[in-house]
């Protein structure tokens, strides 16, 4: 998966809607994330036929139950061919340690095994509700952080979390521990249901290693023009595409 590009979070419930939204990018190999939503109304021909189309997938699927059944999942999962899969790290380190045993298993004879990365917390989650949904005794931070190195610890490739920990998670945990960062909008872009927010080039600075680009590109009256615009925010370190 490109770390120059963007990562297209394709909410959408029909494939006509993923379909017509792709027509656009005919000429582009992209990196897509197919969340709960597609994946739940389509299954995973979805997800073939998007690899089918040359594009690379982050299934976001978010696994969080019990060692064995995620095991298992991830095993089925890992026969899709997709780049980047997820788990919740809140299920714990044997989850996540059952994780990728099972989807090494799955990937045996099929090559190199997918990214596996783990949901810290949600990028939704404010201090305030976290303090108060989770009644927990951690800062939000330092739950992130608490999150990130049990990820590390059970194996896995990195995390996902908000920009604004990105740096001090590669810090503290290296700088090959991915950090795959959603929450990203231009300044033009209005506010949605989002609580910890940078701009691509913040997210750079804050060394993200992918960001993850939803509504502000799909939602776009000119969805190519926003993800060029959002490609060139993310990479003005790296040079002119």
């Amino acid at each position: 998966m490109d770390q120059t590009k963007p990562i297209i979070a394709l909410d959408f419930n029909h494939k006509k809607q993923i379909r017509d939204f792709l027509a656009l990018f005919a000429d582009e190999k992209l990196n897509i994330k197919i969340g709960m939503e597609a994946f739940y109304a389509n299954g995973p021909n979805i997800v073939h036929e998007l690899i089918q189309g040359q594009h690379d997938i982050f299934l976001d699927l978010k696994l969080h139950d019990i060692p064995n059944t995620v095991k298992k999942a991830m095993k089925v999962l890992a026969q899709l061919g997709v780049a980047m899969v997820n788990v919740h790290a809140q299920g714990g380190l044997k989850m996540m340690e059952a994780a990728k045993a099972g989807l090494e298993e799955g990937c045996k004879g099929r090559g190199d095994r997918p990214k596996l990365i783990a949901v810290t917390q949600l990028t939704s989650l404010s201090e305030e509700d976290f303090s108060r949904d989770q009644v927990s005794t951690l800062s939000l931070e330092d739950s992130i952080n608490h999150f990130a190195r049990l990820a590390k610890e059970a194996g896995l490739d990195g995390v996902v979390c908000s920009p604004l920990e990105s740096s001090r998670i590669h810090k503290e945990l290296g700088p090959d521990f991915l950090t795959v960062t959603p929450g990203i909008r231009l300044k033009t872009d209005q506010g949605d249901d989002q609580s910890r927010i940078t701009t691509p080039s913040q997210a750079r600075t804050y060394q993200s290693d992918y960001i993850v680009v939803g509504r502000p590109i799909t939602q776009a009256k000119d969805p190519r023009l926003a993800y060029e615009q959002m490609y060139q925010a993310w990479n003005k370190q790296k040079g002119e595409r």
